[in-house]
């Protein structure tokens, strides 16, 4: 990135305040910058720390060192630097991909690996487009009522993270908790983070920031072999339909 803005090592240097010597270190990899200059980096370029970290700028393509440089950071926007990792079947359509309960724990880190993922089951539902990745995966806990304990969830991949809307589903790859299945509202712009909901009240909405996040996929459907039970709001609704009824019929008999 040095060399595209056409900076010596002595104009970063001195922008960094830190010695040439020692900036040349870094780029040689003979020694690391301190968080306080890894700081002073990610400013200066206008690239995140998580990137400067984990991502090897070196192997990327022009246009995707085009889009960081013009804020299409893939830890601030969730854009495609990170290249994903997919399958195709023999006629080379993409596969939906199977992440199992038993899979989850080892996707976090395997997520970005093509072996890992081309050894996860994979299938193909000729309705959904084949312009489109999918993958699917199974979900735990009853936090998102009524799909249930144990349904499969298929999502479509999210590139850009400020295109979802309010009240969107989505599976979540979080850093610390793994696969998670919620609802979000944006909060990208104004706060760097996703508030993540269950439509079940029992459990509390949380914030996510967009550090924590790996991937985003948005619900496209779900299949389970227990028939969703009525929601409570359902219920709260026919009962209401009910008590309106009876009032009706006890105008009826009034007048």
């Amino acid at each position: 990135m040095r060399k595209r803005r056409r900076r010596t090592q002595e104009d970063i240097a001195l922008a960094l305040g830190i010695k040439r010597s020692t900036l040349n270190n870094y780029e040689n990899g003979i020694s690391g910058p301190n968080i306080q200059i890894l700081i002073r980096l990610s400013d200066y370029f206008g690239v995140a720390v998580d990137t400067l970290l984990r991502v090897d700028l070196s192997q990327l393509r022009l246009s995707q060192l085009y889009e960081l440089e013009h804020g299409q950071d893939v830890f601030l926007r969730g854009s495609n630097i990170r290249v994903l990792a997919t399958t195709v079947d023999s006629q080379n359509r993409e596969n939906i991909e199977l992440v199992s309960e038993k899979a989850k724990a080892g996707y976090l880190n395997g997520f970005s690996d093509p072996d890992y993922i081309s050894e996860l089951p994979a299938f193909q539902l000729p309705f959904l487009s084949s312009e489109k990745k999918y993958r699917t995966f199974q979900i735990s806990g009853d936090s998102m009522l009524p799909i249930p304990d144990g349904a499969w969830v298929t999502g479509e991949f999210i590139q850009d993270w400020y295109e979802l809307k309010d009240g969107d589903c989505c599976v979540v790859l979080t850093l610390n908790e793994g696969v998670v299945f919620k609802k979000v509202k944006n909060r990208l712009a104004e706060a760097g983070c996703l508030e993540l909901i269950s439509t079940n009240r029992a459990y509390a909405p949380y914030m996510m920031q967009v550090t924590e996040i790996r991937e985003i996929w948005k619900f496209v459907h779900f299949i389970s072999r227990e028939v969703p039970e009525q929601s409570t709001s359902d219920q709260l609704h026919r009962q209401m339909e009910i008590i309106q009824e009876e009032l009706a019929a006890i105008r009826n008999k009034l007048s």
